[in-house]
């Protein structure tokens, strides 16, 4: 009997198709009116390491427990982060459509196409807000023409950095420029991302949660254990500090155990 993943596999491979419009470039929306849906406001960064392979994501909000929704990792696969007018679903797609070796443009597109808007009133696909990277560092990022403003992304060499309801587009750009900017572990590289687009304004209702999420074939500190580092912090009056606070116990770690070895 055929499984729910390869069932939406074999949906989306029948609606892969060339990517008809350009992804990567800043965007902006200027939305006149309250939109009907909940507005999600979200930071989110992406990034790869070709010194190591190791693959990563991060992500700031002004919701509870912003970590259990918008990142999705595989290694070996890739990166995705949903948010904005969120489809959670874009994850798995994602990462599928990844695995069948599509490129991140073709997933992006993909995704889109298929989506079938079941509530364009709350939760219209107008609104949708991701970026996709393969586990080569390649990718490709869509901002809905209905994300709540402002949004847009930016797109670097191996790093796309993408928000809503944003103190404006210095948030991305900043971002991208410190991830660039930063050396070291990938987890500190995407943690000085994260500081640099609330230093420069981040999300415009405040702050609450926080996630990073970063993996590599094998490159856990267990046996069989892709995962480097999975953590949350859900509730906190700065998430982004306390996320720094665990980054900085999990690089400890890290170097406890390569001093064993």
């Amino acid at each position: 009997m055929p499984t729910s993943r390869s069932i939406r596999r074999a949906l989306l491979t029948a609606f892969a198709v060339a990517p008809v419009f350009a992804a990567g470039a800043a965007s902006a929306q200027d939305v006149d009116d309250t939109p009907p849906w909940p507005p999600v406001a979200t930071f989110s960064i992406l990034g790869y390491d070709p010194e190591t392979g190791e693959i990563g994501g991060a992500v700031q909000s002004r919701v509870f427990s912003v970590g259990n929704g918008v990142l999705w990792g595989e290694a070996g696969v890739g990166m995705v982060a949903t948010q904005a007018i969120v489809d959670v679903s874009y994850g798995p797609q994602g990462l599928d459509l990844l695995e069948l070796g599509h490129s991140p443009e073709v997933v992006v597109q993909t995704i889109l196409a298929a989506d079938p808007d079941p509530d364009p009133e709350r939760w219209t696909v107008e609104g949708r807000q991701f970026s996709v990277m393969d586990a080569e560092g390649n990718v490709a990022t869509h901002t809905g023409t209905r994300s709540s403003a402002w949004a847009g992304h930016v797109v670097g060499e191996n790093v796309s950095a993408q928000g809503n309801i944003l103190a404006g587009p210095e948030v991305v750009q900043s971002m991208v420029d410190a991830f660039e900017a930063t050396e070291g572990h990938l987890s500190f590289r995407l943690m000085a991302a994260l500081e640099a687009g609330q230093a420069a304004g981040g999300d415009t209702r405040g702050m609450q949660s926080a996630a990073m999420l970063v993996v590599a074939e094998d490159g856990g500190v267990w046996l069989n254990n892709d995962v480097v580092l999975r953590l949350q912090v859900d509730d906190a009056e700065d998430p982004i500090a306390e996320l720094r606070r665990l980054v900085e116990i999990a690089g400890r770690q890290r170097d406890r155990i390569r001093g064993r070895r």
